[in-house]
């Protein structure tokens, strides 16, 4: 059996997760480093529902609680906990405990399939549980400690950019051998579609307000057009197009409460070239018209994180 992250070291990660993000967290709650792929997230109160699409990622919480919806699957994790999510999906979370006193605070690495595909070839005992796309389970003793070393590297800046691969790597062979291994072979697996279909991802996160074919997406992936769409359904839970439907929605919607644009404005500047579609598309995905959401969201009655 793994062993997990005990009092101890849950508290020395916490204390250095907690530094950092108080230091440097932005308006949003977001702490981001000189290490790629790396952030910290500090919340001081409970959160709305926060949409994305996630990319391949572990998030470690150490303080406080978070819970995860995927289709109808609803995951909630806590401090010691690990949430891994090993494809690009449309995920909807919220945070569901911190306050000014006792705030949330967790850490998220990016996952590498390059780094993956690479320890695939090192010996190293690998669970057979799990291998779900999104999964929680309590956090490995080695990934914990492997992570606060990580953080803790912050503070050495000259000593970044020559030690922090080594500890990247380090921490993606810990969840390679741990709980969450299984998920994470699913990513590393020469067979695997995973590292075709997140170069037709790509292009379509960097594009997703322009006309995208599916051909060109399918020869992104090196894959018939067939062959991609399946795939990429399999792999994301969405077709190609309503994977960039809920691209530009979540940026529209960000740019309405972030920015404070216009529903119109905000529409038009993600792709859409009709205001009826995009707040017929826009209630069908959020719950609520896009002016109401937006009082709804920035009103004074919401808390702020």
């Amino acid at each position: 059996m793994q062993p997990t992250i005990d009092a101890y070291m849950n508290a020395s990660l916490t204390d250095a997760v907690r530094r950092y993000a108080d230091a440097h967290a932005d308006g949003a709650g977001i702490a981001r480093t000189a290490i790629p792929g790396l952030t910290m997230i500090r919340a001081t109160a409970p959160s709305g529902l926060d949409y994305a699409i996630c990319r391949p990622l572990v998030c470690l919480v150490v303080q406080g609680n978070k819970q995860v919806m995927t289709g109808t699957q609803t995951l909630p994790f806590g401090a010691g906990d690990s949430l891994l999510i090993a494809s690009d999906l449309p995920t909807v979370s919220q945070i569901t405990h911190a306050s000014g006193a006792e705030p949330y605070y967790s850490l998220v690495l990016d996952l590498s399939f390059e780094t993956i595909a690479e320890l695939m070839y090192e010996p190293a005992p690998v669970s057979a549980a799990g291998g779900e796309l999104v999964g929680v389970q309590p956090t490995d003793a080695e990934v914990a400690d492997a992570a606060l070393r990580l953080v803790r590297l912050l503070a050495r800046p000259a000593a970044v950019p020559v030690l922090s691969r080594s500890l990247v790597r380090e921490m993606h062979y810990w969840l390679l051998c741990g709980r969450h291994g299984a998920a994470m072979r699913r990513l590393g697996l020469a067979d695997s579609h995973a590292p075709r279909l997140a170069r037709a991802v790509n292009v379509l996160r960097t594009e997703f307000a322009q006309p995208l074919p599916i051909s060109r997406l399918a020869d992104a992936a090196g894959m018939s057009v067939s062959s991609f769409h399946r795939h990429f359904r399999a792999a994301t839970s969405l077709s190609p197009l309503q994977f960039q439907k809920h691209l530009r929605l979540i940026e529209a919607r960000r740019l309405m409460m972030a920015e404070g644009v216009s529903a119109s404005s905000a529409a038009f500047a993600v792709g859409y070239e009709s205001v009826q579609q995009f707040t017929r598309e826009y209630r069908r995905m959020f719950g609520l018209p896009p002016g109401r959401d937006s009082v709804h969201v920035r009103g004074p009655a919401r808390l702020a994180v």
